[in-house]
């Protein structure tokens, strides 16, 4: 329920703001807006300004909304309203119009990351995990640790960092780019920032690029560095079974080194129903256990993984970061950008098939995404949002005719030619753009599908 909710917030308000968009550039405009609409079909609930004679409804279906404004070419227009109409506006207007709301999106997102800016939010550092097995990181000879203290993607261009979602977010850019990033970073034990080293990292044989898990998992960091202490055990467990108690904390298992939590994760992962001798510290004593990891089957792996039945790892080391008046609105702003830009270029490259079309995410795993966010606050809630609100103002802004950016294409046409678009042509272009987006909403939702049953 707490899912549906969220995804239905989150729908409803960024709706609500692109078609806003609209509807105030309208009314500047001097065009009268008929009827503004949340949502598609039937009527569920409205009322009509007194003042504008818009009528604002709710509809049934809440996957998108419009505004209809009074237009000719849709039916007759009284006399002395013609002049509202929008059809009969100047081309500038038009085009105002229609890019007011991808526009009114994207300053949504700003907004919204700005007021995230301006909170004192605990983050993990970002100090380094052990990297998975055979992935770029491990490659190059990372080996879990090292706490990172600028990047960049050049080393004469390096940029302070404070926390691990800060390192998660130029490893997606230089990813996407499939460029080399460079890292300061200083050992595990270092003192003092002044030993550390600059190190290079290149993320070209990266293939297939996702801006998602599997990015990380490539690159060989998934999480940020986490203590090999174990939490909460359950009840009946292999670790309850073979004594293990919350609090341990495991120096080796087969005379294996375990550095992180991560690492003990994979030993156990690749290890079902095998004896693994484990040697940990208890209460200030050193003790050794054997523990046999059961077998478990997953959709997305091909062999069974090793479980113990307990939460792995201590809580990262956490830092406060929180940003000022103009720099918490400049870092949105920022932000919004980069991510527009990312999207076109993973918009682009699935045109291209550098990028699997499986990137694609339809309604279903967005409502999954909002209820996930939702649960773990208003913050991240409202970084959900934006995210959300960036990539519908990009989207609505693509050629398609059916979007507004083909709208826009149109106007170019107009403006070029000095006249409008050719009514035949308008029509076809109309059904291709349809038909086009049809096609992408139903390999979205076969994507949901998988994601739901992955």
């Amino acid at each position: 329920m707490e899912t549906v909710l969220a995804f239905l917030i989150a729908i409803g308000v960024l709706v609500a703001v692109h078609e806003w968009g609209h509807f105030s550039v309208a009314r500047l405009c001097g065009v009268k807006v008929v009827r503004f609409s949340i949502g598609f079909g039937p009527r569920v609930w409205g009322w009509t300004s007194s003042v504008t004679g818009t009528e604002f409804v709710l509809s049934a279906l809440p996957l998108g909304g419009y505004v209809k404004m009074l237009d000719s070419r849709e039916g007759p227009v009284p006399a002395h309203e013609k002049s509202l109409a929008f059809d009969v506006q100047s081309l500038w207007r038009r085009a105002a119009i229609v890019a007011a709301g991808p526009a009114a999106n994207l300053l949504l997102a700003i907004a919204l990351y700005t007021v995230v800016n301006w909170q004192v939010l605990p983050q993990a550092a970002p100090v380094l995990p052990s990297p998975v097995a055979q992935s770029l990181a491990a490659k190059a000879g990372w080996v879990g640790g090292e706490r990172v203290i600028e990047v960049g993607l050049s080393p004469e261009a390096l940029e302070p960092i404070q926390t691990f979602e800060d390192l998660r977010w130029w490893l997606t850019q230089a990813g996407m780019e499939r460029s080399v990033i460079y890292l300061k970073a200083m050992d595990s034990g270092a003192a003092s920032a002044a030993r550390a080293q600059v190190r290079r990292l290149d993320l070209a044989p990266l293939e297939n690029v996702t801006a998602d898990a599997s990015l990380f998992v490539a690159i060989g960091w998934i999480s940020p560095f986490s203590e090999p202490v174990l939490g909460e055990l359950i009840a009946g467990g292999r670790a309850e079974q073979a004594g293990l108690q919350p609090g341990d904390r495991v120096l080796s298992v087969n005379d294996v080194p375990v550095r992180d939590a991560y690492a003990l994760r994979a030993l156990i992962a690749q290890s079902p129903e095998l004896p693994l001798r484990w040697r940990l510290i208890r209460g200030g004593q050193e003790q050794v256990i054997v523990v046999r990891p059961s077998s478990e089957a997953q959709v997305q792996a091909p062999n069974p993984v090793g479980r113990i039945g307990a939460m792995l790892g201590a809580r990262p080391e956490m830092v406060d970061v929180q940003y000022g008046f103009s720099e918490g609105i400049g870092r949105a702003v920022e932000k919004t950008w980069d991510i527009a830009g990312m999207s076109l270029q993973a918009m682009g490259q699935m045109l291209t098939g550098e990028m699997s079309l499986r990137s694609l995410n339809g309604p279903l795993t967005i409502a999954d995404y909002a209820g996930k966010s939702a649960a773990l606050g208003l913050v991240q809630f409202l970084s959900f949002l934006a995210l959300i609100s960036v990539s519908l103002g990009v989207l609505n802004l693509l050629p398609l005719p059916v979007l507004d950016g083909g709208h826009l294409m149109y106007y170019l046409w107009e403006a070029v030619t000095g006249r409008p678009v050719p009514e035949n042509w308008w029509e076809g272009l109309q059904r291709v753009g349809i038909a086009l987006l049809l096609v992408m909403m139903s390999i979205a939702f076969y994507n949901d599908v998988l994601h739901i049953l992955g």
